[in-house]
C-alpha cells in the first residue's frame, strides 16, 4: 500500500518564484534499470551525478531559466495528476541538485537561504569523510595522461578473449596450488612476523595500484574520464585509489558492471602470477616471500573487501548493476528507516524508497545484512587491533563509533525533536523512542541470556607411549598401520642388522673358545680354570646383550592399544637409527579432551565451580554428533607449549605457533592445558583428532558477558 504523501510543505513560498536553469556543461544520458527508464544527470566539471526518474527528468528539463517552479509544477500537475511530485518533492529534488552542482538560480535572500542548505549538505559529507576512518581519502593527483598512454599498450586484451584468457590463468593457479594449500597455510604465521611488515606494506600498494589501474583503464577504455588519483586509509591500511565514478553515466550495464570488476580482475592475474612463481621459487628466498606476500594480500584483501558487496567497494556496484537497483546501500538504509516509521512511529505518510514488490524485497535483505556486517566488522577489527596495539584501537574505536553510531544516533535525536512529520505526534514518538531504549538496555543489560564460551581441543590418551627404533638396522617389514589395534607383545616393525648378526656370531664362537679352554684348564691347573671361568661369564654376558639387541630390532606394542601417528610402513627398505621415532602407541579406552586455552580465556575456569557449567563437544570429524564432557580439571600455569600440534594455526587450529621452534608446538603467547573427560560410555574418536568445545556458563546479562570479554582482550597497559 502506498503511503499517503502531503501536498504542500511550508517551504514552497521561499522556492515558487525561482527560475532556475541546468548548468550548460551538463550531460544527460539514459538508463534503464529493471525495465524502468533513468536519466543521470552528470557535471563534467565536478564529476557530480544525480539518477532522475521519468516524471523527475521532465521536471528537470523544464527548468530553463524562464519558467517559475510554481508555473512548471502546476503543468506536471495537469499532466501526471496523482503520480506528479508533490511540493515537498520538488523542494527535495531542487535541493540536491543544487547540492550536486547541477543547478544555477538566481533568487530572493529567501531562495539563497534555502538553496544554502545545498552548500550545508557538501560541508556534512566532508566531515562524515573525516569520521569515516574506515574510508578516508586524499586527492593526489589526475592520472589521464599516464591512462592515456597505458590503454592502447591494454587495448588489444580488453575484451572478451581477454577476459577467457584470465579466466583460464586463475584456474591453471587454482589447479596447481591446490595440493600444496598445507604448505601455504603453513606459512601464514611466518608471512605475520614484524620482520616482513614492510614487505606485506609495499606488496599491498603495488597489487592496488595495479588494481586501481585495472579500473582506470575499463573506464578510459569505454570513453569515461578519470580525473583523480589518491591514497586512502582502508581500515588503517593506505591504499591508492582513481575516481572511476564515470562509468555511472555508462548506458551499458556491463560496461558498468566490466568497470567495477576491473580492480578484482587485475588483481587475482598478478596473484596468480605469483602463484606459478611462489611454487618455483627456492623456499626461504625474498622471491619466494614475495610471491606469498602477493597471493596472501590479493586473497585477503579481495574476499574480505574489494569483492565484499556489503560494503561499498567493487563488489558492492557489481551487485548493484547486477540485481539493477540503483543507490543500493541509501536505498537499502532508507527502507529500513520507513518500515521503523511506518510500523513504529505510525507515520502515515512515510515514502519507502520504492513501490516495487521486487525491489523492496531486494532492499530489505541487503539493508539487514549490511547493517549486521558493519556491527560485526567494527567489533571484530576492533577487538583485533585492541589486542595487539592497545592505544591504536581505542583511538580507531572512539573514531569509528562516532562515524558509525553516534553521528546517526545525534540524526535521529534531531529527527525526532524537530520533523514535521511528528508535529502532531512528537510526545508518542519521544515516548516510544524512551520504550525502546529502555527495552534494548533491559534486554542487554538486565536480561539473563546464555553465556557460552568456545574453544579448540584434540583428543588425546591418559596412557601414551612413544615408539622408537630399539636398535640400528634396515627396516624390511611393517607389521601394523595406523589404527590397528594390537595387543601387548605384537610387533609392529622389524629391522634387520647383518652388523650385529655378524658380532653376534663372533660372541657365539668366542663363547664356545672360552669354555672349550676352561674345560682344559679344570684338569691342568685349577687355578687357571678359575680365570676361565671368568671369561666364560664375559663372553656369555656379551651374547645375551648382542641376542637383546637383535631382539630390539622387532619394535613391539607395550600394551594393548592402538597405533596412532605415522605410518610405519613409510620406513621399509631405508636404514633407521637407533631412537629414531616411528609412532604413538596409545590406550583408546582412556581417552580425554586436551584444550589449549589462553588466560583470557580460561580466567573463568578458576572462578566457576564445575557444577555450574557444562561441557559439550563436537568432534571435527562428525560435527553432527554432540558429546557431554564430564570431569574438567585445568593446569593452573600458563605454558608455552601445546598439548598437541593440531591446535596450532599449521595443524588446523589457531594458535600461533614460534615458526623458529621445529617441534611446532611453542606458541607465542602462554596457554592453559585444560582436560576434559567424556561421560560414562567413553570419547569416540581417534587420539589426534580436533574437537570443539563448548562450555555453557551460567546466564548473565550480555552487556555483562561484552564487559567481560573486552575487558579480558585488553592486554595489561601502564596508563
Amino acid at each position: 500500500m502506498t503511503a499517503e504523501r502531503p501536498t504542500f510543505s511550508p517551504l514552497w513560498h521561499r522556492v515558487r518564484a525561482m527560475r532556475p536553469r541546468l548548468r550548460p556543461h551538463t550531460q544527460i544520458v539514459r538508463q534503464f534499470y529493471r525495465g524502468r527508464r533513468w536519466h543521470v544527470v552528470q557535471d563534467p566539471a565536478s564529476n557530480q551525478f544525480f539518477r532522475l526518474d521519468p516524471i523527475s527528468y521532465e521536471l528537470v528539463a523544464m527548468l530553463d531559466g524562464a519558467r517559475t517552479i510554481e508555473e512548471i509544477w502546476r503543468a506536471l500537475l495537469t499532466r501526471h495528476a496523482d503520480a506528479a511530485p508533490t511540493q515537498p518533492d520538488v523542494v527535495q529534488l531542487l535541493a540536491q541538485l543544487y547540492g550536486s552542482n547541477l543547478l544555477a538560480a538566481e533568487g530572493s535572500p529567501e531562495a539563497e537561504q534555502f538553496l544554502r542548505r545545498g552548500r550545508e549538505r557538501l560541508k556534512k559529507k566532508a566531515v562524515q569523510k573525516a569520521l569515516g576512518v574506515m574510508y578516508f581519502k586524499i586527492r593526489l593527483f589526475n592520472p589521464d595522461a599516464i591512462l592515456e598512454w597505458v590503454e592502447p599498450i591494454l587495448r588489444p586484451i580488453l575484451n572478451r578473449w581477454g577476459l577467457l584468457a584470465w579466466a583460464a590463468l586463475v584456474a591453471a593457479a587454482l589447479w596447481q596450488i591446490a595440493p600444496h594449500l598445507s604448505r601455504l597455510w603453513r606459512g601464514v604465521p611466518d608471512a605475520l612476523q614484524a620482520a616482513n611488515w614492510g614487505w606485506l606494506l609495499l606488496g599491498y600498494v603495488v597489487l592496488k595500484a595495479f588494481h586501481e589501474l585495472g579500473h582506470g583503464v575499463l573506464c578510459r577504455r569505454f570513453g569515461g574520464q578519470v580525473p583523480e588519483f589518491g591514497a586512502m586509509l582502508l581500515v588503517l591500511m593506505p591504499s591508492p585509489y582513481v575516481d572511476a565514478s564515470a562509468c555511472w553515466a555508462f548506458p551499458e550495464k556491463w560496461r558498468r558492471i566490466a568497470v567495477g570488476a576491473g580492480g578484482i580482475v587485475f588483481e587475482l592475474a598478478i596473484a596468480a602470477a605469483a602463484v606459478f612463481v611462489w611454487l618455483r621459487a627456492d623456499e626461504g628466498t625474498l622471491v619466494s616471500q614475495l610471491a606469498f606476500n602477493a597471493i596472501l594480500t590479493a586473497g585477503v584483501s579481495t574476499v574480505l573487501f574489494n569483492a565484499n558487496p556489503l560494503m561499498r567497494f567493487d563488489g558492492y556496484y557489481v551487485l548493484s548493476d547486477l540485481l539493477e537497483v540503483p543507490n543500493l546501500m541509501q536505498r537499502s538504509s532508507r527502507m529500513l528507516q520507513h518500515l521503523f516509521q511506518r510500523h513504529v512511529y505510525r507515520i502515515k505518510d512515510a515514502r519507502p524508497p520504492t513501490t516495487q514488490p521486487g525491489e523492496r524485497a531486494i532492499l530489505l535483505v541487503f539493508g539487514v545484512l549490511a547493517l549486521a556486517y558493519r556491527v560485526a566488522l567494527f567489533v571484530t577489527v576492533t577487538l583485533l587491533v585492541m589486542g595487539k596495539f592497545f592505544a591504536l584501537g581505542l583511538v580507531l574505536a572512539v573514531w569509528t563509533a562516532a562515524a558509525w553510531f553516534l553521528v546517526p544516533a545525534g540524526a535521529f535525536v534531531h529527527w525526532l525533536a524537530s520533523s514535521p512529520q511528528l508535529a502532531e505526534h512528537r510526545f508518542r514518538a519521544v515516548a516510544v523512542s524512551l520504550l525502546l531504549v529502555a527495552a534494548v538496555g533491559g534486554l542487554v543489560g538486565l536480561t539473563p541470556m546464555p553465556d557460552r564460551r568456545r574453544a579448540e581441543g584434540v583428543i588425546e590418551s591418559e596412557r601414551v607411549a612413544g615408539l622408537f627404533v630399539g636398535a640400528p638396522g634396515v627396516v624390511v617389514e611393517a607389521h601394523a598401520r595406523p589404527g590397528d589395534r594390537l595387543v601387548g607383545g605384537d610387533p609392529i616393525l622389524t629391522l634387520r642388522s647383518p652388523e650385529l648378526e655378524t658380532q653376534l656370531a663372533l660372541a657365539q664362537a668366542q663363547l664356545a673358545e672360552e669354555r672349550v679352554r676352561e674345560r682344559e684348564w679344570a684338569v691342568e691347573n685349577p687355578a687357571a680354570a678359575q680365570v676361565g671361568a671368568g671369561r666364560v661369564d664375559a663372553a656369555q654376558r656379551q651374547v645375551e646383550q648382542l641376542r637383546a639387541r637383535l631382539d630390539r630390532l622387532v619394535v613391539r606394542a607395550p600394551f594393548d592399544g592402538v597405533l596412532v601417528g605415522d605410518d610405519p610402513a613409510r620406513l621399509v627398505g631405508s636404514f633407521a637409527a637407533e631412537g629414531r621415532p616411528i609412532a604413538d602407541f596409545v590406550d583408546e579406552r582412556a581417552l580425554r579432551v586436551a584444550v589449549g586455552m589462553t588466560q583470557p580465556q580460561a580466567g573463568w575456569l578458576f572462578q566457576v565451580p564445575r557444577e555450574r557449567f557444562g561441557v559439550h563437544m563436537r568432534r571435527v570429524a562428525d560435527p553432527h554428533r554432540t558429546l557431554a564432557g564430564g570431569r574438567v580439571f585445568a593446569v593452573d600455569a600458563g605454558q608455552r607449549r601445546l598439548p598437541h600440534a593440531a591446535l596450532s594455526l599449521q595443524g588446523g587450529g589457531s594458535a600461533l605457533t614460534d615458526p623458529s621452534d621445529r617441534s611446532g608446538l611453542r606458541v607465542r603467547t602462554p596457554v592453559f592445558t585444560v582436560y576434559v573427560e567424556p561421560e560414562a560410555g567413553g570419547l569416540p574418536g581417534m587420539p589426534g583428532e580436533r574437537v570443539a568445545v563448548r562450555f555453557t556458563l551460567p546466564p548473565r546479562p550480555l552487556l555483562a558477558q561484552w564487559t567481560d570479554r573486552l575487558l579480558k582482550a585488553i592486554p595489561d597497559v601502564d596508563l
